[in-house]
């Protein structure tokens, strides 16, 4: 019997050893390092090599390499490429006993692959397109020549969209719809939407450059989605300043242009609009909680302060997170804290405002538009409704559900912004001194006294904080620093490179110091003054992260630089916060961004 099953177990794997050898599909068997142990006919043909081969399979297919393979039984994929055709490797583990193989099998998807691609070129997207400054453009040249020039302008956009069959149509005198196949878009993503400077290059008689703001939605079964979606992107790019275009689908969001700085509008309607939506949205709410962003700096402190003095006016009560405190905030704080009208619970960390958000809360979030970034994120969820309003440029991932959205990227600061909101509540709202100096400070911080970013509005919202009882003197004593971070900045300052002739980048040592983020940034704002610089990068670490200052007069948009490290801000002002990295590292990382965006064009 033995004998018997002995021979049949010879014979059996004599056939299944020649089933697998001819069999159809490419095979193979690899060591966990990947070097080839046994391999059939057709994966010979395949990877045109002989069935002595005993290499690793990195040699012949690069995307098959030890760290695709799966620890455990489940099956791992990954696509490879050989020749002119594309297969489907499936990766197994088939571990026994004290040794480890690998299998793998491919399956040819060429056709496949080349099916979906003729699919994918042919789905449609959907861009709406917004002349950014029309009025203010035309309104200075006479009327002949606004119909000469809108013209021109409509020509631009038509001839840039209207290819392969595209449908273009005008909307209004300043916005556009088009309806084009992917395949156009892949164009248009190739040149970086070249029609954003083509349009400003138009010679205009008022000295003023046209731009654009298109919003791009794709990737979607039906015109409705991908129309709405296109909303959603202008919606954006008109949230990061305008000159820019925003493509958007399901799973990510690609940004062209935003290189130039927008003419900021001196118009009260959009203030006065968005006040009376927001005072009806606290009407019909319980419940008021306010918070900014994470370590929080005077401008979101001060915004909070104001937005306190909004839902006061208005006969609500609110609370204010606050979780850390920065020594930029910290005098600030302790004179409102000390004041009896403030202490029957105003601030609270996030533990308290979790046991008091609910339903019929609305979160009022100032300074910033992510919801990671936010003091407490895990209210965001639990509210009943949410407001945002922020000065910076809207990035990535923003907070959802929003029943009232205040971007203003040409506000200086957040301060500024609800300094003008609060100005259409009540002519005579009861602003306390402190209360004044807290959003007064913001504006200060924010501008770096003024000479940043400093409009007309900045100077009017100023002015009226001054007849309210800001003290620019107490202000300035409140600013001011201790000696060991003097020390501090000047020495980041003293041992500032300068990259590629243009570019200043430092280390701010904050080792002892209470918030080395607001030396960090007042060391970047330093090296502004030095004549030939373009931009400042300043790096420090805190808290286990390494936190970077940008900061930019007109000639570099900051933002672009700071996104591409998984920050953001606004053209002249912007951040980001590397997680498991050395200063030593972010400098190279900052030096790495900058040597690409000037080879691909972007700076």
């Amino acid at each position: 019997m033995l004998d018997d099953m002995l021979k049949f177990s010879a014979k059996y794997s004599q056939v299944q050893n020649k089933l697998l050898k001819e069999l159809n599909i490419p095979y193979c068997i690899l060591d966990q390092k990947g070097k080839v142990l046994w391999l059939n006919r057709a994966m010979s043909e395949v990877a045109d090599v002989d069935f002595n081969f005993n290499k690793n399979i990195a040699v012949v297919f690069k995307e098959v390499t030890p760290n695709v393979f799966p620890e455990t039984n489940e099956l791992a994929e990954v696509t490879v490429q050989k020749g002119d055709k594309t297969y489907k490797a499936e990766i197994e583990n088939v571990s026994k006993i004290g040794n480890r193989f690998i299998t793998l099998y491919l399956y040819d998807i060429t056709e496949m692959m080349l099916v979906e691609k003729k699919l994918k070129d042919n789905s449609f997207a959907v861009a709406i397109i917004d002349i950014d400054n029309y009025e203010d453009v035309v309104e200075s040249i006479d009327d002949l020549s606004q119909s000469f020039f809108a013209g021109v302008i409509e020509k631009k956009i038509y001839d840039y969209f209207a290819k392969g069959g595209s449908f273009v149509r005008k909307l209004e005198k300043d916005r556009f719809i088009a309806i084009f196949k992917n395949i156009n878009l892949s164009e248009f993503i190739a040149d970086k939407f070249r029609l954003l400077e083509e349009v400003k290059s138009i010679d205009m008689e008022n000295d003023m450059n046209i731009t654009l703001s298109i919003g791009v939605g794709t990737g979607f079964d039906s015109y409705d989605k991908c129309y709405e979606t296109a909303k959603e992107a202008l919606d954006t790019a008109l949230g990061r300043g305008g000159d820019q275009a925003v493509v958007k689908n399901e799973e990510r969001q690609l940004y062209f242009g935003g290189k130039s700085q927008q003419a900021e509008t001196n118009t009260r309607v959009k203030v006065r609009v968005k006040a009376h939506a927001f005072r009806k949205i606290l009407e019909s709410k319980e419940k008021v909680i306010i918070m900014g962003h994470r370590l929080p700096d005077i401008d979101a402190f001060g915004a909070c302060i104001g937005m306190y003095c909004f839902v006061r006016e208005i006969g609500k009560k609110a609370h204010i997170v606050v979780n850390d405190l920065s020594a930029g905030i910290e005098p600030f704080y302790e004179r409102i804290e000390s004041r009896d009208d403030y202490a029957n619970g105003v601030f609270v960390n996030s533990e308290e405002a979790l046991e008091i958000v609910d339903q019929s809360t609305v979160v009022v979030v100032v300074d910033v538009n992510r919801p990671e970034m936010t003091d407490c994120p895990e209210i965001l969820d639990k509210a009943g409704s949410k407001v945002v309003l922020d000065h910076h440029r809207t990035g990535d991932n923003p907070i959802k559900g929003v029943v009232l959205s205040y971007v203003d990227t040409f506000a200086s600061s957040s301060c500024e912004m609800v300094t003008e909101l609060m100005q259409f509540v009540s002519m005579d709202i009861n602003l306390k001194g402190i209360e004044a100096d807290a959003l007064y400070a913001g504006i200060v911080i924010d501008t770096d006294n003024f000479n940043t970013k400093a409009g007309p509005r900045t100077f009017e919202a100023a002015a009226y904080l001054r007849r309210n009882g800001a003290d620019v003197s107490r202000v300035r004593k409140l600013l001011r620093t201790d000696m060991d971070e003097y020390r501090a900045v000047a020495s980041a300052i003293h041992d500032a490179e300068i990259f590629r002739g243009e570019y200043a980048i430092s280390v701010y040592r904050g080792d002892g110091k209470e918030s080395p983020t607001v030396g960090c940034a007042k060391a970047a704002n330093e090296l502004l003054d030095v004549a030939g610089i373009k931009a400042s990068f300043v790096v420090t670490d805190y808290d286990n992260q390494v936190y970077v200052s940008a900061r930019s007069i007109d000639e570099i948009n900051v933002q672009l630089v700071m996104e591409r490290l998984g920050g953001g801000g606004h053209l002249g002002t912007a951040g980001a916060q590397l997680q498991d990295c050395t200063v030593e590292e972010a400098v190279d990382k900052i030096k790495e961004t900058l040597d690409k965006m000037t080879k691909e064009g972007e700076i």
